[in-house]
């Protein structure tokens, strides 16, 4: 049976050296960095420990209380009836000590079938103490800017193996401080909807029951975010993910599953003056793009992404980000796990290990993991991640409540 699953393991590393391969050395100025520019970039990072450990997935992993994030269409099929589930990430930690994400996510599953979940998520990302050195000659004011998102969704089984769910959410970015400040700009709000959906099957290989699972999550379709009383709008960070996840006992109380997910960015890329030709006609084209590009609205932006990039297929194969990632469990009560995040360096040049634990008793869950940077000077190096997730079956099992 080892052997069967092997093969699922070499089109894993294809999948790897396929986007490796994207990061031959630039052929023109054209194939210069030049990531995908968005707003509210916190909304982006991975909120839990679980997650986080296996290179930053989850589409189709083993529901929990943090599915909200990665794919919410998996509550519906959540084997507890519910789960609160409480995260911390002290950000950037090697440059600065004040900078953390903390997350609070839970369900309930409802309905005589069993198959309906409500969710809800609150995230507040803050960006610690900034001092405003335009307050005069005293010295100045400290400043908190913050970015923070609420949303509920629901998910239902459409059958045995199949269910969709549906987010809905509101931004905050309080990015420009207060109407004090030296440009007189102020927060801002927005807000987006997600949409998803998951597959899972039972497969029989040998005399194993294996799980094979597929899902997709399109994350903060919505308006844009407008910054300084709108004089400066941008998009938000519409992402698409793909994901896969194959779980196959290794034997009594020892499952082990391999995991892969995909992310591309639905959001237009924004023009460079270097990729139109010089003189005046290259600035008017570049200036009309520019325009275009900013007034541009989302639903137009996620269909123009999948064909704006200057470089054409190769540079739209760079915005595909991946994740690998596996999980070893013993008992259903202990974890260890590991994954690779890779980005392109022209793209955003993301690339880290992750790896992890956790430790589950009938109650809670605890959960840790550690990110190791390729690049030595990344300042995501060394970050740490915690989550502690409460089972409400658990709780109504201690007070005696069926």
């Amino acid at each position: 049976m080892i052997t069967k699953i092997s093969r699922f393991i070499p089109l894993l590393v294809f999948v790897a050296c396929c986007f490796t391969a994207l990061d031959a050395s630039a052929d023109s100025p054209k194939d210069e960095f030049n990531p995908v520019q968005t707003g509210v970039n916190s909304l982006n990072i991975a909120p839990d420990a679980r997650g986080a450990s296996m290179g930053d997935l989850g589409a189709a992993t083993e529901p929990d209380a943090n599915s909200q994030f990665w794919n919410p269409s998996k509550y519906a099929f959540a084997y507890s009836k519910g789960a609160v589930s409480l995260s911390y990430t002290p950000w950037l930690r090697k440059l600065v000590n004040d900078i953390f994400l903390a997350n609070l996510s839970g369900y309930w599953k409802f309905g005589s079938e069993d198959n309906q979940a409500v969710s809800a998520t609150l995230r507040y990302f803050s960006l610690g103490e900034v001092a405003d050195n335009n307050a005069g000659d005293t010295g100045g004011t400290t400043l908190s800017p913050y970015e923070m998102s609420i949303d509920v969704g629901y998910s239902r089984k459409l059958s045995e193996k199949f269910s969709m769910g549906i987010v809905f959410r509101y931004i905050y970015s309080d990015l420009g401080f207060s109407e004090s400040y030296a440009d007189g700009s102020t927060g801002a709000s927005a807000f987006s909807a997600d949409i998803s959906g998951y597959y899972t099957t039972y497969p029989i290989i040998g005399r194993n029951e294996c799980q094979w699972s597929w899902g997709w999550n399109i994350s903060n379709i919505g308006s844009k975010v407008n910054y300084n009383h709108g004089d400066n709008p941008a998009f938000l960070s519409t992402n698409l993910r793909l994901g896969t996840s194959f779980t196959f006992p290794l034997a009594d109380y020892h499952n082990l599953s391999l995991n892969l997910d995909l992310n591309k960015l639905l959001v237009p890329t924004m023009p460079r003056r270097i990729d139109y030709e010089d003189g005046t006609e290259g600035e008017i084209e570049y200036v009309k793009a520019y325009e275009d590009w900013q007034n541009m609205s989302p639903i137009t932006g996620i269909f123009k992404s999948f064909s704006d990039a200057p470089g054409g297929m190769k540079e739209e194969l760079r915005e595909i980000s991946f994740s690998l990632g596996a999980e070893y469990t013993y008992n259903q009560q202990f974890f260890l796990r590991a994954g690779y995040y890779y980005q392109n360096p022209k793209k955003g040049n993301l690339q880290y290990f992750g790896i992890g634990a956790g430790f589950a008793l009938n109650v809670l869950r605890l959960d840790a993991s550690y990110m190791l940077a390729t690049a030595q000077t990344s300042p995501l190096d060394q970050t740490l991640r915690f989550s502690l997730t409460f089972d409400m079956d658990g709780i109504k099992e201690i007070f005696g409540r069926k």
